[in-house]
């Protein structure tokens, strides 16, 4: 029997061809970055110490105030601004960027540049 394999068991897999090159210090920890088909989420990670250090998604109160939709690329956009002011509040500047198995275009891309525009270095 040929078994189908859904997109997100694909993504997963990707993902942890990724993870295996990439990893978050505490000197340059890790942005991860999830999406879902209504929201996208992102993380500062430091894998060594295993600790989230920042988090923005668009369900925070800062962002549902600005958007109506969180699944666009709009949202993406707010949600970069959003992680690199709190990484920069918390003197992080420089992160690896984790695209998490998906491809880097929209929403992921978008959250990236508008994180480099806010200052963060990666």
């Amino acid at each position: 029997m040929i078994r189908k394999t859904c997109s997100n068991e694909i993504r997963k897999r990707k993902h942890l061809r990724v993870r295996k090159k990439i990893s978050g210090t505490p000197e340059r920890p890790r942005l991860c970055v999830f999406r879902s088909n209504s929201h996208i989420y992102a993380q500062v990670i430091d894998d060594l110490a295993g600790t989230t250090l920042v988090s923005a998604s668009t369900l925070d109160k800062e962002i549902k105030e600005k958007i109506e939709f969180g699944g666009n690329i709009e949202g993406a956009t707010e949600v970069g601004k959003l992680v690199a002011q709190r990484a920069l509040a918390q003197g992080i500047e420089t992160v690896v960027f984790d695209r998490g198995g998906y491809l880097y275009h929209g929403r992921v891309a978008a959250l990236a540049a508008a994180a480099r525009e806010a200052g963060l270095n990666f």
